[in-house]
Formats: C-alpha cells, structure tokens, sequence
C-alpha cells in the first residue's frame, strides 16, 4: 500500500477519464475547497476580519498600504494565534489517531503553515524595502540643504553674468554712440565748408520720412559749416513731416548757430539774411528760393552758450504734398539737395534765381565774379528801362 495520501476531494475521480477534464476538475475542486476553507478561517477567527472599506485600496497603492504599521500589526495579531494552534496540531500529529479522517485536517494545516511562512517572509520583504526607503528618504534629506544650496550659488551666479552681460551691452552701446559721433564728425570734415555757403545732399528720402512720420526721428541735420576759416559755424535743421503747425503739412527747414572757436572776436547778434533752395534736380530748373532775416533780440541768434542755439527759420518752406508726389523733380534716386547760404552782400532778391542757378561745380570765386557782372549788367538796363 502506498504511503501517498490521496485528497477525500480527488478519490471518486475515475482513473480512465480524459487527463484534460480530470486536470480541470481538480482545479475547480481545489478553488471551492480553498474558499470553503477561507470562510471557516473568517468563521473561526471573526476579531481579525478585514472590514470591507480595507478591500479599497487603489492597486498602485499596495506597497505603501503593506508598509504602514497599522497593516503589519494587523497580520501579526493574525499569525500568532495561527502558529500557536499549528503547534498544538503538530504535538497531535507527533501521536496520530488511527482514523483516516484526520487526513485532510493535516494537509489543511500544512497548506497554512505554508501560507503562514509565505506571509511571513512577505513581511520581512516589506520590513527592508521600508527600511530601503526609509535609508533613502534620509540620505535625500541630507542631500538637499546641500541642493539648495548650490542652487542658490547657481542663481547667484546667473545674476552675477545677467548684471555682467547688461554692463557690456551699456558699454557697447556707449562705445557704439561715440564710434557714430566720430564717423559724423569726420563726414562733417569731409564735407566742411568756409564761405558761408553749403549744399546739403540728403540720402535715404524715404526711410528719413518714415522715421520722421512715425516720430523716430523728426529731424536731422546737415553737416556743420563756417562763413569763413574763422568765422560763424552754422548748420541747417530739418523736419521732413513738419514741426509745429507745419506738422503733417510742410517741411519745416531752420538756421542754426553752433558754438564755435573764435566766438570771443566774431560780431553777434547774428544778423545777416539767410537763404534756402530745394535744387530742381531737372532741367527745369524750378528751384525752390525763400529767405529770412534773424531777428537780432531772439536767442537764436546771440552768443551760443551750449553746442548749438535754438533752430529758427521757415516753418512752412515746401508743402509735403508735392513732395511726396512720386516723379517730382526735387527727389531723385532717393536724394535731395537743399542749399544754404548766408547772404553777407545784401544781394538783390530778384537776382536769387540767376545766382541759384549757376552751375554748383563752378569755383566759388567764379560764381562770385557772374554774379557781379549780372548785377551790373541789370544796373546799367535801368536807365534805358527809364527812356
């Protein structure tokens, strides 16, 4: 006789029955034991029963409900009595009946001693791993005063380069401003005049109007320019989209008086007639002429004590319609030519037409001489205009 013990759930099993079926068998057999087992174990041990709102646990949960100390002590108050009784049963076994109905008392005892010693090893497993975390959780601790830290020597740093960086753009921008004032004051020698007489070529018309119709830059000035090697330095200012009431109507071109080297020894106030031309750049010729003469009390026109005085002139010198006609002939390829001159020889007025339109290339000693011979010319008409 064999010493095997065979389950009383697997002896009416019929030995030539298909292994599939009888594989099956067993196992519905073994889940409905397994249950029925489970409920006399909730029936013999009702003070351990889990209560129902226990069985909602979030899955993703679990090893964090496993680790807190409510769910150890829970499964320890569970084993211990379950082990004691174990040891009762195993005495009992030691001296067994002569009964064969004792036989799946024992197999049950040893399935839960087996759970028993699962659990309790899940235990110890669940016991390192908190102490795992427990030991990693602190070693963070430690780390982070030392994290924060460094990042505020970063943050600081960071400040450190941002007020670094801002000081080099100031400087650049700095450097930049008077790298611009060298080129224009180097422009402004190459283009330096000292008779009293200046041609203004203005490049760029159409960017300077935007910039000047959005407000970037409502003015700009010429080049600065001297009514003798020791004399007055003047320079022209003007606004392409207007100033003042001439705003968004007519350019607006003034006179200005710059301080110059020799001011202590030159006449002020400034008094002498200044005139303006916008150069007709066709052969038409149809020059734009107007005048002014200062007014000797305004402090336009007195001593400069800063760099320049205040502008005056013609606020209404040319309508901004015609101007900004496109074919007009006082724009072409984008440029315009205004001409300055200060008239220190009381020139005729009606004589400003043949004078503005002598050729510019000429010398000015040149333009000088046809202008005088065209005065006289006129003078010696008048009395046989008379006769």
């Amino acid at each position: 006789m064999s010493d095997k013990i065979i389950p009383h759930y697997l002896r009416d099993i019929d030995d030539n029955s298909n292994g599939r079926e009888q594989y099956q068998q067993q196992q519905h057999i073994q889940k409905l034991t397994k249950a029925e087992e489970n409920f006399h174990l909730r029936q013999q041990y009702p003070q351990f029963a889990v209560p129902p709102s226990m069985y909602k646990i979030v899955r993703g949960k679990l090893t964090d409900r496993y680790l807190t100390e409510q769910h150890q002590y829970a499964i320890i108050k569970v084993v211990r009595p379950i082990l004691s009784k174990l040891q009762d049963r195993q005495m009992d076994v030691d001296h067994p009946p002569t009964t064969t109905a004792e036989v799946p008392t024992t197999a049950q005892s040893e399935e839960l001693y087996e759970m028993l010693n699962i659990l309790a090893g899940s235990i110890e497993t669940l016991n390192n791993d908190g102490q795992c975390l427990s030991n990693e959780s602190l070693q963070m601790q430690i780390k982070i005063p030392t994290l924060i830290e460094e990042v505020s020597k970063i943050k600081l740093s960071v400040e450190e380069s941002n007020t670094f960086l801002e000081g080099v753009k100031y400087n650049g921008d700095i450097l930049n401003q008077e790298l611009t004032s060298l080129q224009e004051k180097l422009n402004d020698l190459q283009h330096v005049s000292y008779d009293g007489t200046f041609v203004w070529k203005i490049t760029n018309f159409k960017e300077k109007m935007i910039d000047a119709q959005s407000e970037r830059q409502t003015s700009i000035y010429s080049p600065p320019f001297y009514s003798s090697p020791n004399g007055y330095r003047m320079r022209a200012r003007l606004y392409l989209n207007g100033d003042g009431n001439a705003r968004r109507t007519h350019m607006s071109l003034f006179f200005v008086l710059m301080r110059g080297l020799n001011d202590s020894i030159v006449k002020f106030p400034f008094n002498y007639k200044v005139i303006f031309c916008l150069y007709d750049q066709t052969p038409e010729k149809r020059h734009i002429i107007d005048s002014f003469r200062p007014d000797i009390k305004s402090n336009s026109f007195q001593r400069p004590r800063s760099d320049m005085n205040i502008a005056s002139g013609i606020p209404k010198f040319f309508p901004l319609l015609m101007i900004q006609q496109e074919g007009n002939p006082y724009v072409r390829d984008d440029t315009m030519f205004i001409k300055i001159m200060v008239d220190f020889q009381e020139i005729q007025k009606t004589l400003l037409p043949y004078m503005l339109s002598l050729n510019p290339g000429l010398p000015a000693h040149v333009q000088q001489a046809m202008i005088k011979q065209e005065a006289e010319r006129r003078i010696q008409l008048r009395p046989d205009e008379q006769e």
